[in-house]
């Protein structure tokens, strides 16, 4: 515990500052509810979208499988470009999955067979998974930051600030009031020698 003036401006200076913790501690605890809300939700985004992400590697895994001729078309699934969005959430800005656009390579017809648009389809809704789960993560990750940090402030407003201020008023008023009391009897000491002096 830092050392306190035994004051009554330190009384009123303790005072206040109990009051602005007070005052901004139901904040914090909302705050918390939201982040921890809020992830929850994200995690639940992230798990489906992992299942989906699944499922969608067990039908082109099946698909390849049937349709698989040893040609290459990984070349044909190019991103140009990841649009995000940002959202702020309790203070914090998380990034949000806007759109993906993909390059359109050109590719002969003729010579590839009639299954390599729908491969170069199921391969793209792939690459959006993969992008829309990373984004989520992103997501998760930054809210957890936050949340420990709200979590540390709570913490030290519950457990440290406002006992410790509580205490500093209690041990001022306890000197403020011996010095009062004090103060009554040396003034009764001082009238009662004024009175046996004069009589």
């Amino acid at each position: 515990m830092a050392k306190i003036k035994l004051t009554k401006n330190e009384l009123k200076k303790q005072k206040d500052q109990l009051k602005r913790f007070e005052r901004y501690l139901p904040t914090l605890l909302l705050k918390k509810q939201l982040l921890q809300m809020e992830i929850r939700q994200v995690e639940v985004q992230i798990r489906r979208k992992r299942e989906e992400r699944k499922q969608a590697v067990e039908d082109l895994f099946c698909w390849v499988d049937v349709f698989g001729e040893g040609i290459p078309i990984a070349h044909l699934v190019q991103v140009e470009e990841v649009r995000l969005d940002t959202q702020n959430i309790a203070g914090v800005d998380i990034p949000v999955f806007s759109d993906i656009l993909f390059a359109n390579p050109a590719y002969d017809l003729m010579e590839n067979p009639l299954w390599v648009d729908a491969a170069v389809k199921k391969l793209k809704e792939l690459v959006v998974l993969d992008v829309e789960l990373s984004v989520l993560e992103k997501q998760a990750d930054l809210l957890g930051r936050e949340l420990r940090t709200t979590s540390q402030r709570v913490n030290l407003f519950e457990k440290v600030k406002i006992p410790e201020t509580r205490e500093n008023i209690r041990v001022i008023n306890i000197f403020l009031g011996d010095q009062q009391t004090a103060a009554v009897v040396r003034g009764k000491m001082s009238k009662s020698k004024l009175v046996r002096g004069t009589g």
